[in-house]
């Protein structure tokens, strides 16, 4: 046990421990912790969703006679664990995003992680930005598949890897985030369309945080772009302003097919529990309206605060003077954690704000003007 002690005290001399905070409830925007209610800036619960209890009773009171609601699928899909309504959330979805067809995932991890291992070999290439996040990081290992990692958002660097490497491989496969979770900048899709095809790749999209809040129809960057028909395989997830579990990958019905077979995190995981496939439904063929209104009530905070994204950093750059600001902020009643390597880059720890559909601008201004204060002043 020496090595495992003597690695957790380094992490501790770095200040880079983590351990699992104690919350006790969350409810609005606010979250409870050690008996303070605190408002949440690091919630990836965008549209305020998850804590609606007017619209979780609703939900309860129409649904709970159903066969369906049980909290475990006890299976596999390719076993019992399915029915009818997963196939009605994946035609939802793919519709949605415009796509001949879909896979339900268990997480966002899962979906990326079985996505990107088992579309490519070792006879293929993939090209990465260099900030995505560690579900594709961990699946490019996960195939044994040469992978090249661009400079972020340096789509010059891109094209120079695609001359010197596209020709040596069958398939190529770009990826990319839409919203970049960390920085909540925005990569230029339209830039990565031109890129797929001058060089003949198969173009993913991991539109995580950006379905349920950008795009006429909710459906991410891509679909505000109007350039969902030229994206190949596009995955998110419904944990985030969905409110749900769960993450999926759209696609067309060969890609879709082949994942079936071969995605083992598909293949070998207990599918979601239905209750939460009938709420992800609820959601999108009943209440979307209402999902409607809260995106756009969160795009209108996003424009006052002038952020290309409801994801604002703040960067501090040390370890200990970032947990020293975060710390502070939640003695003034705002939850705001540290972001520390190896999740950001070393030298750039930072404070994740994260926005949703009820916080107002004030308390955006609030939060910002103490960190700024207080990193000044340390």
């Amino acid at each position: 046990m020496s090595f495992y002690n003597d690695e957790i005290n380094k992490l501790k001399e770095r200040d880079n421990f983590r351990h699992i905070n104690d919350i006790e409830s969350k409810h609005s925007k606010y979250i409870t912790v050690n008996g303070r209610d605190l408002l949440n800036f690091s919630s990836n619960d965008y549209l305020n969703l998850s804590t609606d209890k007017d619209l979780t009773e609703e939900f309860i009171t129409k649904y709970h006679g159903s066969r369906e609601f049980i909290f475990s699928s006890t299976s596999s899909r390719l076993l019992t664990g399915t029915s009818e309504i997963y196939k009605r959330l994946e035609n939802n979805l793919a519709k949605i995003f415009k796509k001949e067809t879909c896979l339900l995932f268990n997480t966002g991890y899962q979906c990326n992680l079985g996505v990107v291992s088992s579309l490519v070999n070792r006879d293929d290439v993939i090209f990465s930005d260099k900030l995505n996040h560690a579900s594709i990081i961990d699946g490019m290992r996960l195939s044994m598949t040469p992978f090249y990692r661009y400079r972020h958002f340096d789509y010059e660097n891109l094209e120079e890897l695609l001359k010197k490497h596209r020709n040596n491989h069958k398939k190529a496969i770009i990826i990319s985030e839409s919203v970049f979770s960390m920085d909540g900048d925005i990569a230029d899709i339209k830039k990565l369309v031109e890129l797929k095809k001058k060089y003949d790749c198969f173009l993913m999209i991991d539109e995580a945080h950006a379905f349920g809040i950008f795009g006429n129809n909710l459906a991410g960057i891509s679909d505000r772009e109007n350039l969902l028909d030229e994206v190949d395989i596009i995955t998110a997830t419904l944990g985030k302003s969905f409110a749900s579990m769960g993450a999926f990958c759209a696609a067309d019905k060969t890609i879709i097919d082949f994942l079936t077979n071969k995605a083992n995190s598909f293949i070998f995981s207990t599918a979601l529990p239905s209750i939460n496939v009938m709420w992800t439904n609820f959601l999108i063929e009943e209440k979307i309206d209402k999902v409607k209104e809260k995106s756009k009530k969160l795009n209108d905070l996003i424009n006052k605060v002038q952020s290309q994204s409801q994801i604002v950093p703040v960067i501090i750059g040390e370890n200990n003077k970032t947990i020293k600001i975060a710390e502070h902020l939640q003695s003034k009643g705002y939850y705001v954690l540290p972001v520390r390597p190896p999740t950001v880059p070393v030298n750039t720890s930072r404070l994740r704000l994260s926005l949703t559909a009820d916080i107002t601008f004030e308390e955006y201004k609030s939060v910002i003007n103490i960190a700024k204060n207080m990193k000044n002043e340390i």
